[in-house]
């Protein structure tokens, strides 16, 4: 997918450039900064050295050295001031100067940290939807791999009313998984069936007798071969995607991109009619279509999937999509809070 939210160590990641938060020196400092320099060794100090620093929401790119990339893209973030003083544009500037830099030098794939949402202090869930927002406007004219790397779940935030909701949602669903996990039976009253035979019959009038009716042979059922069986297949994963993006009025494009699912393996679906795809891959699209709950069903259905209620992942779609919430930044907020995988 164009855009995977990671959580890992930026210095581990092996892509073509590796993004550094770094302070307006370019010399090195704490937190990602710091990891980065010590990771990629003295070398990527002296090249930045010869780079004259660098100013705010801007970006300059040097060699990756020891690190397992190619390119350190360098760009200086924002101190959070409340937010009346420009930030969020500085902090927009600083991921779409990266991305144009990367793109500049041909890399297929990029790894940002959340930028500035460390010790300069800016908000994490304000910095969260910035990345987002600015990193989908680009690829929505660009073909590249773009990782976030989410050091803890601070980042996401959720509200505790939608919380409630969905763990008020989860809990009336789950209760049958649950049941079973924690080795908790619940039984029906019994009932003795002795009682139940001496239990006295209340008379009934015998119904008057009818005519028989004649016989009649039934016409023998026509056998079918299996070869006409298999040829009645119903309408695939592929078909039925197609057809949606039409009746939607959405462009192919659109539709991939928004789904964030990348445009090479959009090629295969379409030009594969018996394509098979993963569930998460579906539930994008599903979401990206802004199908409703049946829809969606029907729709993994054709994939070989299902919404199951042992799953709170599917629980967890299941709540967005059956109230009409497309919104992929808050259904994967609210993954992460239930800590399940995310849809990118």
């Amino acid at each position: 997918m164009p855009i995977k939210i990671i959580r890992n160590d930026i210095t581990k990641i092996e892509c073509d450039a590796i993004v550094n938060a770094a302070n307006s020196t370019l010399l090195g400092g704490g937190g990602v900064d710091g990891a980065i320099h010590k990771a990629a060794g003295v070398k990527l100090l002296f090249a930045c050295m010869k780079l004259g620093g660098c100013a705010v929401g801007q970006a300059k790119i040097t060699k990756a050295y020891q690190l397992p990339a190619k390119y350190v893209i360098h760009t200086v973030g924002p101190k959070w001031r409340g937010g009346q003083n420009g930030e969020r544009e500085l902090l927009i500037s600083c991921y779409r100067e990266s991305l144009e830099l990367a793109a500049k030098h041909d890399c297929k794939s990029i790894a940002f940290p959340l930028i500035s949402s460390g010790t300069y202090g800016y908000p994490k869930e304000q910095a969260l939807k910035v990345a987002i927002d600015t990193i989908t406007t680009f690829l929505l004219d660009h073909e590249m791999l773009v990782y976030l790397v989410v050091f803890d779940k601070q980042a996401f935030h959720i509200s505790e009313k939608l919380f409630s909701d969905i763990a008020a949602y989860v809990d009336d669903k789950y209760v049958y998984f649950r049941t079973i996990v924690e080795g908790r039976t619940e039984t029906l009253p019994s009932v003795d069936w002795r009682e139940s035979v001496a239990m006295p019959r209340r008379a009934m009038p015998m119904p008057e007798p009818e005519a028989a009716p004649m016989p009649c042979k039934a016409p023998a059922p026509r056998e079918q071969k299996l070869q006409d069986v298999v040829l009645q297949i119903d309408e695939s994963f592929t078909q039925m995607l197609l057809r949606k993006i039409d009746e939607k009025g959405m462009t192919d494009a659109a539709c991939y991109k928004k789904a964030n699912v990348d445009r090479r393996l959009f090629s295969k679906i379409r030009s594969d009619i018996h394509y098979h795809p993963n569930k998460t891959t579906a539930i994008a699209f599903a979401i990206a279509l802004e199908l409703n709950l049946e829809e969606t069903k029907d729709l993994l259905m054709k994939a070989g999937f299902a919404l199951s209620h042992s799953s709170k992942f599917d629980i967890i779609i299941e709540y967005f999509i059956s109230r009409g919430n497309y919104d992929m930044f808050e259904i994967n907020e609210a993954l992460l809070a239930f800590d399940q995988s995310l849809l990118y």
